[in-house]
Order: structure tokens, then C-alpha cells, then sequence
């Protein structure tokens, strides 16, 4: 094994196209997340949904990208790029075709199926993608991986700052369907599928060297399996409703399976706790970025929180071009960028909780902002470097964990919070009020206590007599978005004060995961000094790599 300096050398002509065409794979993905986190209220108010079902619709937005991501990671060294481009492709457009059929007087079971099915299947589709363009880029940057996954993952932020406009001109401004605005996902779909088209494509160094399946996922072992095996075990109980023992004892069926194939090893510690991080990746940005701007949104204005999405996604995008000067110019290693950011991340949500005008909520948005950018992409870039015995498997699967987390815990957790903290002001407050507009059915999340939320529907309409005597003061010349408070009823007043309260306890409970990331990425920093530094292996001699000997043969889409 070889340890070699940062350069920005490819080992393949075609490097930056396939560059590109993952970029617009991963645009396509943070388009819809995007336009869906603006969508949450229509749906809500449309149909009826209280905040742990809308947690639940958009947690299948990260549930499905976890079995695309890890299925394909598994076996893109075996089938070849090019089929998981043509089966992602066509899920794209399939996922497009399950959610528009949701439709008004349908039973809400009905409609609930649509929205949930059809989110799934567009994130199968994204993890299939993401499968191919992770272990692509690592494999042709092998020495600068942090700073060019870091620009391919530039494109989901960029994906949200689309996805925001998009609600903020077409749904707020021209008032669009939310068909017509999540449909627009579908155009950078058809460029990536040009983009990919019979280009060639390198295969991974663990591929390259000939190592047997088990091989590459010995690193990975029974510690890593026990990650994915009890998330697997939640998706199995909660999205398809089986019994906590049948779901347990499949999840054990694989775990076994894993360890026969690696022949029992443990795997590498060092991988394990990557893996336990990554699931409070997932929770604290995903899940974060599906319900910030319906938080926001509440809390300022609506037409705020969508400028404030796409600001704090343009100041991801921008900052994700900037890893290589960190560590050639602040000489941060990548995991000294990983503690840097947990700190913000934690202070920034802390932040956005106390906010009451937009200034302020540029300010605390862009601490945050700056905290969550390298987070997903350099978590990448360190398995990458410590672990290319892995292949696509490791990354792979550390994305699939991250999906997951975000989809069983982040986003359903945090509508979980929303409700109990939002419902416990108001029962405070006024239980009359709480009693008339509590939801019918309780929120349950995890191991907590069940929770009686707010009703959607009731709450939907208060929000919209807010918004319309807001758009009738902004006629008069009256810009003060407060003003029009004096415009609902008592009751009224009360309900949304403690949507609002409830979204500001949310925040900041969930700034306890960053806190926690920091101490994770801290006693990591310190490992490294222990052995004289943070540096990326090669299995594959860069010669042989870039192609100066005779290679296997390239995958072709």
C-alpha cells in the first residue's frame, strides 16, 4: 500500500463528462427533494395529513434511496455501470407516474399509498444513481477524492436551490399545481441519461486488483452489517408494518448471511464508528433539509422560508467547491473539517430556533448552512481513502445508512417532535383550544411516548386565513407580515403560537445530534494523531490505475 499527495490528476479522458453527468444525476435527486419539502403543506392541507405522516412520506425519500444505493453498490463491480443508469432511469420516470396519481376526494388511506410509494421509487432511483457516480468519481480522482465528491455533491444542494425557486415563483407566485412543480425533476433526468450514454467508465481499484465479493466486504464485516441489519430492521416494522420479531428475526437471517459470506470477520472498527456517524449524517442534514422549510416557513412566512431554503442551499453549493483550499490552504485534514462542521452545524440550529425577523434568519441559516456542507461528501471521501479494499461497498453502504437514518429517524423524528411539541403548548395553554384541534390519531416514534399533534386539515386552514389576510394587507401597502395575526381569532392565534413553539423546540432538540457528531469526529481526529496522521491508501499503483498498464476492460453504459 502506497500513501500519496493531493492532486487533481484524473485517470481517464472522459473524467470530467462523467463528472458531469453524475452531477446532473445527484440535480435531478435534490430537485425533488427540494420542490417535495415545499410541497409538505399542500399536502397537508390537501389531504389531511398530520406531521408524522408527512414525516413518514418524506422519510420514503431516504428509506428508498438506501436499498438502490446499497443493492447497487454491491453489484456495479459485477453487472457494470450502465444497468443501473438504465434501471435508475426508468424508476425516475416510473416514481413520477405512481405520485401524480394522488388526487383529491380519494380515501386518505389512497392517496397516503400514492404520495409514499411514489416518493419510495424516485429514491430507489437516486441511491441507484448515487451507487454509480460515488465510487465512479473516487475511482477517477484517487488523489483529491475529498474535493471532487465534495463538487459532485454540489449538485444536491444546487438540485434544492432549483427545487426552492420553483416553490417560491411557480407554487407561491403562479400558483402552479404541486404535479406541475415536482414534474420538473424529470428534465435534468433525461440529460443525465444522455450525459451517461456510451461513455466508458473505470472500474473500482478492488475491482481492478480481483477481489472475490467476500473480500471487499470484509472490511465491513459483522460490526458494519449490525448498522445497516437494525435499520433494515425499522424500515421492515415501520413502513411495512410487520411484527417487531418478524422484522428482528429477518434483519438477524442477513446479519448471519453477512458474516458467513466475509467468513466471520468483525470488520474494521474504524468503519464501524464512520457508519455510526453517518447514520446522525443522515438524521441531522436530511432530515433537517425535508422539514426546514416548513419550519421557517411557520414561522416567518411561507414565501420566507422558500428564499431561505434556496439561500441556504446556495451557500452549500458554493462552499462545496472549496474543500480543496481547506486542506491545501487551512491544512485541515478531512476529518478535521468533520469536527469543524458539527460544531456550526449544532450552534446554527440553535440559532434558526430563537429566530423572529428574516435577517436574523439569514444569519443563523448560514452558520448552519456552513456547518452541513462537507458533512455527506467528505464522510464519503474518508471511507473512500481508508478503505479501497471495499470497492463500491463501503460508500455505498455508508450512503445507504445515511438515507435510511434520515427516512426512519430525521425526517419521521422530527414530525414526531413537531406534533408532541407543538400539541403540549397548546394543551398548556388552552385545552379547550387543544381539544377541538388535536389530531385524531396519535404520533409515535421509536421508543417515545405517544402524541396527540395538531390536525393538518384545521391547522392548514388557519395557515391559509393567515396567508390570504397577509396577500390583502400587502394590497394596502402593509409589508409587516405580523399584522395580519390581528386578522385571526382568539383560538386561532393559539393554534398557530404553538405550531409555532413546537417548531422551535424541535430545532433545537435537534441540535443534540451535531453535538454528538463532534465528540464522534473528535476521538476520530485523535486516532489519527496517534498514528502519525490522516492519509488515503491505494491498493492499485497509480500507473496501473490512470492506465500506463494494461487495465481490465471498461464498463460501458
Amino acid at each position: 500500500m502506497s500513501n500519496v499527495q493531493v492532486s487533481n490528476e484524473a485517470i481517464a479522458p472522459n473524467a470530467k463528462r462523467l463528472l458531469f453527468a453524475g452531477f446532473m444525476a445527484i440535480l435531478a435527486a435534490g430537485i425533488g427533494f427540494g420542490i417535495r419539502g415545499g410541497i409538505l403543506a399542500n399536502w397537508g392541507a390537501d389531504f389531511g395529513f398530520t406531521g408524522q405522516q408527512l414525516g413518514a412520506i418524506n422519510g420514503a425519500g431516504f428509506t428508498g434511496f438506501c436499498f438502490g444505493i446499497i443493492i447497487g453498490g454491491v453489484i456495479c463491480d459485477k453487472i457494470g455501470y450502465g444497468k443501473l443508469v438504465i434501471a435508475a432511469f426508468t424508476l425516475h420516470v416510473l416514481s413520477a407516474l405512481v405520485t401524480f396519481a394522488a388526487a383529491p376526494g380519494q380515501p386518505q388511506a389512497t392517496t397516503y399509498n400514492f404520495l409514499y410509494w411514489g416518493t419510495f421509487i424516485f429514491a430507489v432511483a437516486n441511491g441507484t444513481l448515487e451507487a454509480v457516480a460515488n465510487p465512479l468519481v473516487a475511482t477517477l480522482f484517487p488523489n483529491n477524492r475529498t474535493h471532487f465528491l465534495n463538487i459532485l455533491h454540489a449538485s444536491w444542494p444546487a438540485g434544492l436551490v432549483l427545487g426552492g425557486v420553483v416553490g417560491w415563483f411557480l407554487g407561491e407566485g403562479l400558483h402552479w399545481s404541486w404535479k406541475a412543480q415536482l414534474g420538473l425533476f424529470l428534465v435534468p433526468t433525461a440529460i443525465y441519461g444522455l450525459l451517461f450514454l456510451g461513455q466508458h467508465m473505470p472500474k473500482s481499484e478492488a475491482s481492478q486488483k480481483g477481489l472475490t465479493f467476500g473480500e471487499m466486504f470484509k472490511d465491513v464485516g459483522i460490526l458494519g452489517a449490525l448498522v445497516v441489519c437494525f435499520l433494515l430492521a425499522l424500515f421492515f416494522s415501520g413502513a411495512l408494518g410487520l411484527p417487531m420479531g418478524v422484522s428482528y428475526a429477518i434483519s438477524g437471517v442477513l446479519l448471519i448471511a453477512v458474516a458467513v459470506i466475509t467468513r466471520f470477520s468483525i470488520g474494521a472498527w474504524l468503519l464501524f464508528v464512520l457508519f455510526l456517524a453517518h447514520v446522525l449524517v443522515g438524521a441531522v442534514e436530511l432530515g433537517t433539509d425535508g422539514w426546514i422549510q416548513n419550519i421557517t416557513g411557520n414561522i416567518l412566512t411561507p414565501a420566507q422560508g422558500k428564499i431561505l431554503f434556496v439561500f441556504t442551499s446556495a451557500v452549500m453549493f458554493s462552499l462545496r467547491f472549496c474543500a480543496d483550499f481547506i486542506e491545501k490552504k487551512l491544512k485541515l485534514s478531512p476529518v478535521g473539517i468533520l469536527v469543524s462542521c458539527a460544531i456550526l452545524a449544532c450552534i446554527g440550529l440553535n440559532l434558526v430556533s430563537g429566530i423572529a425577523t428574516f435577517a436574523g434568519a439569514l444569519v443563523a441559516l448560514a452558520v448552519y448552512a456552513i456547518g452541513k456542507t462537507f458533512f455527506w461528501p467528505t464522510m464519503l471521501a474518508v471511507a473512500s481513502d481508508r478503505f479501497p479494499r471495499t470497492g463500491a461497498i463501503a460508500i455505498s453502504i455508508m450512503g445507504g445508512i445515511g438515507m435510511m437514518s434520515a427516512g426512519l429517524i430525521g425526517s419521521p423524528g422530527l414530525g414526531y417532535a413537531k406534533d408532541r411539541f407543538a400539541g403540549a403548548a397548546l394543551s398548556a395553554d388552552n385545552p379547550a383550544v387543544f381539544a377541538e384541534y388535536k389530531a385524531e390519531t396519535t404520533s409515535k416514534f421509536l421508543f417515545f411516548s405517544e402524541a396527540h399533534g395538531l390536525d393538518g386539515r384545521k391547522l392548514g386552514d388557519v395557515q391559509h386565513k393567515l396567508a390570504s389576510a397577509r396577500d390583502e394587507l400587502a394590497k394596502t401597502g402593509t409589508q409587516d407580515p405580523q399584522a395580519a395575526l390581528a386578522k385571526l381569532g382568539p383560538e386561532e392565534r393559539a393554534v398557530h403560537e404553538s405550531s409555532i413553539k413546537g417548531d422551535r423546540k424541535t430545532l433545537v432538540a435537534d441540535s443534540f445530534i451535531p453535538a454528538t457528531m463532534a465528540l464522534i469526529y473528535l476521538l476520530v481526529l485523535l486516532y489519527f494523531k496517534t498514528i502519525g496522521g490522516y492519509k488515503p491508501i491505494h491498493i492499485v499503483p497509480l500507473a496501473e490505475a490512470s492506465g500506463q498498464s494494461k487495465p481490465p476492460a471498461p464498463a460501458t453504459v
